[in-house]
């Protein structure tokens, strides 16, 4: 309730950024959990930029994902084939950072539908979670390319940007 107060009354966007700070302090720690995601998709729906959706993504739903895989997994997949493409891209990056932590074959599932969206957004999340990901596993990044002729050009280049 405090962060969606937070949120919703913000007057600048710097008190987006103080709700994203308050939601990721170790105080809240316990709040998250799965039954976070309503008020997690009404802030990027509000949100709806790329500052305050990859704050969400990268940290907190991808802290979600790592400790609630099975609850959280199938909400990703759905969100990845979401008309709002905000809500795509979260899904594309929540696991950005988990390094080998990373279900590369959920990754695949929430890339893959987004590949011939036109959106410069999601081509840049395809590839951003890709080269992230090619840091931990650069043979399955290549591959995954590899087998995907139809990614946009800029996808396939920030995912083998550093290969």
């Amino acid at each position: 309730a405090t962060i969606w107060a937070l949120w919703s009354q913000a007057t600048h966007r710097e008190h987006w950024y103080a709700a994203l700070a308050l939601l990721q302090h170790r105080a809240y720690a316990g709040w998250r959990e799965p039954a976070l995601l309503p008020l997690l998709r009404r802030l990027i729906e509000t949100g709806a930029w790329w500052d305050v959706v990859d704050e969400i993504a990268t940290h907190v739903v991808r802290g979600l994902l790592l400790d609630h895989r099975a609850e959280l997994a199938p909400v990703l997949r759905a969100w990845s084939r979401d008309a709002d493409p905000w809500i795509r891209r979260s899904a594309m990056l929540a696991q950005v950072g988990a390094k080998d932590r990373t279900d590369p074959a959920l990754l695949a599932e929430l890339l893959t539908p987004n590949i011939g969206h036109p959106d410069f957004f999601s081509r840049k999340a395809i590839g951003w979670a890709l080269r992230d990901y090619a840091r931990t596993a650069p043979d399955w990044v290549r591959a995954y390319v590899a087998a995907h002729p139809d990614l946009s050009g800029l996808s396939r280049r920030e995912a083998l940007k550093h290969l």
